[in-house]
C-alpha cells in the first residue's frame, strides 16, 4: 500500500476495531489519529474530510473512507481475504454479517444502563451459543477445511475470531460446546500476524470500561 493507512477514531474498540483486526491479519502497518474530544470531532466535521459527519474514517490509497463495511470489504478485497469469486465473496459476507450482529450487541453492553445489563449479557451468552456458534461449527465441520470459506484465510475468519475472543470476555467458557471452535481460535490466532495483533503493546484496544464509556458519551453527546 503507498502510505500507511491513517485511523480516525476514539481510543478505543467501537467500530473501528474490526478495521484494526483487520489491517493486522494482512500485515498492514497503519497509523491512528485519535479523536480523544468533541472539538476533535468537530474539526474534522468542520473540515469536510467526513462524508456523513460520523468515524470511523480511514485516510487510504488517497481516499477518505467512512462506513465501517465500506471500509472492511475494501481492504478485504485489497487484501486478497474476499474469496476468489462471487460465490466465496457471498459467503464471507453472510458469515462477517452475523459476527457482526453478535459483537453490535457484546459493543453496547458496556453503554447500556446498569439495571439490564445482567439480563443482556444473558442474552448475548444465550445468542451466541445456540444462533451465532452453532453456524461456525457446522459450517467447519462440513467444510473439513481449517477455514470457513475456501481452503484460505478470510475476512470471515478473521472477524470470527475477534467475535469468539469478544464472547469469551463475557463468559470465559463460552465455546465449551464447540470443539471446532476451539480449534479454530488456536489455529488462527496463532497465524504470525494475528498472533502479533493479540500480544501486549500491539494497536488492539482494551475491553471497554466505565471510564472510556464516560470519555465516548462526551465526545458524541450520548
Amino acid at each position: 500500500m503507498a502510505g500507511k493507512p491513517k485511523l480516525h477514531y476514539t481510543k478505543g474498540r467501537g467500530k473501528m476495531e474490526s478495521i484494526r483486526w483487520l489491517l493486522a491479519a494482512a500485515g498492514v502497518e497503519f497509523e491512528e489519529q485519535f479523536i480523544e474530544t468533541k472539538e476533535d470531532l468537530e474539526k474534522l466535521r468542520n473540515d469536510g474530510v467526513l462524508l456523513f459527519q460520523q468515524v470511523p474514517m480511514v485516510e487510504i490509497d488517497g481516499m477518505r473512507m467512512v462506513q465501517t463495511r465500506a471500509i472492511l470489504s475494501y481492504v478485504a478485497a485489497k487484501c486478497n481475504l474476499y474469496g476468489k469469486d462471487l460465490k466465496e465473496r457471498a459467503w464471507i459476507d453472510m458469515y462477517v454479517e452475523g459476527t457482526t450482529d453478535l459483537m453490535g450487541m457484546i459493543m453496547y453492553l458496556p453503554f447500556q444502563p446498569a439495571d439490564t445489563k445482567e439480563k443482556n449479557l444473558a442474552l448475548i451468552i444465550e445468542r451466541a451459543t445456540t444462533r451465532y456458534f452453532p453456524v461456525y461449527e457446522k459450517a467447519l465441520k462440513d467444510h473439513g477445511q481449517d477455514y470457513l470459506v475456501g481452503n484460505k484465510l478470510s475476512w470471515a475468519d478473521v472477524h470470527l475470531l475477534e467475535a469468539i475472543l469478544m464472547a469469551e470476555e463475557c463468559k470465559p467458557d463460552v465455546l465449551s460446546a464447540f470443539p471446532l471452535l476451539q480449534a479454530f481460535k488456536g489455529r488462527i490466532s496463532n497465524i504470525p500476524t494475528i498472533k502479533k495483533f493479540l500480544q501486549p503493546g500491539s494497536q488492539r484496544k482494551p475491553p471497554t470500561d466505565e471510564k472510556f464509556v464516560a470519555v465516548v458519551r462526551k465526545i458524541f453527546n450520548i
